[in-house]
């Protein structure tokens, strides 16, 4: 599994990135559970295989000015968190000013604000679907009037992909 370049603005997909390789490796002991106490003379050889484990996975992700993995990604974690902050003012931004103009087709219009939420989802910022297909209707230019009213007008709320389907067949 490859895993993309940190380059702060995918921080979010970067560390579930990294999560998943080390589960999959099994090198995440280092960063999910704590030291084990030290070993003594009377250390089962249990023990002494998970200081082998843990000791390995720190080793491996041993980095300058860090004792351990952990250690390590707490201080990346906190070097972007900013970013975090930044990127979600960025999307946010874009989330609300983006329009349909009918160059593109109105498939990836949807998908495009669609994946800008998920992208905030990330970033601990939910926006729930209903809101998200209202909004997205008010995206629509003005050719779809009648369209957006035939919607208010229906009692049930549409979800995502009845967005995309009603808005391709219109």
């Amino acid at each position: 599994m490859a895993i993309d370049t940190l380059t702060g603005a995918n921080y979010a997909s970067w560390k579930d990135s990294l999560d998943l390789t080390l589960t999959l490796m099994e090198f995440d002991c280092a960063l999910t559970e704590n030291a084990p106490p030290a070993l003594t003379d009377k250390s089962t050889k249990a023990e002494k295989l998970l200081h082998q484990k843990r000791e390995r996975a720190n080793r491996l992700g041993a980095i300058p000015d860090a004792a351990t993995a952990k250690e390590y990604l707490t201080n990346v974690e906190a070097q972007f968190q900013g970013t975090s902050k930044a990127q979600a003012n960025t999307l946010i931004l874009k989330l609300v000013t983006t329009k349909y103009y009918g160059i593109s087709g109105i498939r990836e219009h949807i998908l495009k604000m669609n994946n800008m939420a998920q992208k905030l989802k990330g970033l601990s910022m939910e926006i729930s679907d209903g809101f998200l297909v209202h909004y997205i209707m008010t995206s629509l230019p003005a050719s779809y009037e009648t369209f957006k009213v035939n919607y208010n007008l229906q009692k049930d709320q549409w979800k995502m992909n009845e967005l995309i389907a009603m808005c391709v067949q219109e």
